[in-house]
């Protein structure tokens, strides 16, 4: 059996370890060969080796996210954890996005495999669909590959704050704390994929940016990843003005759902509008998620078809 995988978000030589030493231990203890070609892993061997050698992979990226850096002991330790059957191959590392701090963030509903084909087939995303299905998480960690892949120089993160009507002025404190309870989703994400001690330098030299949607106005985005959340309450001024911040050797992607549109009623959504606007546009593409893709608590998606049923 062979099986080719992408290590995006992680340091290539840190997962090596000194003259490839982790490489040497996975196949010394599962009998496989593993050929590295930049960041691209070919795990040649036995079905149950192979399987046994991915689960090792996930598991010393996901340590080296949390710990920074494995001594020859600590990747001796996991792969003893992993022959004596206490961690399981459960991981679809054919639509993997990144390693995050808890190992590997993929595509696990077929509405999300889709999801990752189209991001990675076009240079601006629509996914649309219900709460839980993951459209936001994907999105934050598309661009955080990106960036540790150096495939971008920065993240841009926004959203509505259409509770406070974008007009923030009337709220205590500094812009930040105006701000971030709005923005929260994205710190969630975020904590899922870089430790805090990483991202809030990141976030502090505005290499990782997380703002309100009015903040976008007038900027250009050259080599930047950028993140439109809760499109649906985007108006079709703002999503306009959203996409036309989008420069050379950027990317984007838009997320929503158009069934929780807080907008008043006599305010259209600029994220229903442009699905048809601009749907046949080469380089853009959508993504549409129902309640089959919900990766919450099981009773989201019961809790989902229900609405829908009744509307």
């Amino acid at each position: 059996m062979e099986k080719i995988i992408e290590l995006n978000g992680i340091d290539i030589n840190s997962f090596l370890g000194p003259q490839d030493q982790n490489i040497k231990l996975i196949e010394d203890a599962f009998a496989s060969k593993i050929i590295v070609r930049d960041n691209r892993i070919k795990v040649l061997g036995k079905k149950d080796n192979v399987q046994l050698s991915l689960t090792a992979i996930d598991s010393i990226t996901s340590a080296l996210n949390t710990k920074g850096s494995l001594t020859r002991k600590d990747v001796s330790s996991l792969l003893n954890i992993i022959s004596r059957g206490d961690i399981d191959f459960n991981k679809n590392l054919d639509y993997q996005i990144m390693f995050g701090s808890k190992g590997a963030i993929c595509a696990r509903t077929k509405g999300q495999k889709d999801y990752y084909n189209i991001v990675k087939r076009n240079d601006v995303t629509f996914s649309i669909g219900p709460a839980g299905t993951g459209k936001t998480f994907m999105a934050v960690a598309f661009a955080v590959s990106a960036l540790t892949s150096k495939e971008v120089d920065r993240i841009v993160l926004c959203r509505p704050a259409v509770e406070a009507g974008e007009n923030l002025g009337f709220l205590p404190g500094d812009l930040k704390e105006k701000v971030d309870p709005y923005l929260a989703p994205f710190y969630d994400s975020l904590g899922e994929m870089i430790s805090i001690s990483k991202y809030k330098p990141l976030i502090a030299d505005k290499v990782i940016e997380i703002i309100p949607l009015a903040f976008m106005r007038g900027r250009t985005l050259n080599n930047a990843f950028m993140i439109l959340d809760e499109a649906q309450n985007a108006t079709k001024t703002q999503m306009k003005m959203f996409l036309t911040r989008l420069g050379n050797n950027s990317k984007a992607i838009i997320t929503g759902d158009t069934t929780q549109i807080d907008l008043p009623n006599n305010v259209k959504s600029g994220l229903v509008e442009v699905i048809d606007l601009l749907k046949n546009i080469d380089g853009i593409g959508f993504a549409h998620l129902t309640s089959k893709d919900v990766v919450r608590h099981k009773l989201v998606r019961e809790i989902i078809d229900a609405y829908e049923a009744e509307s």
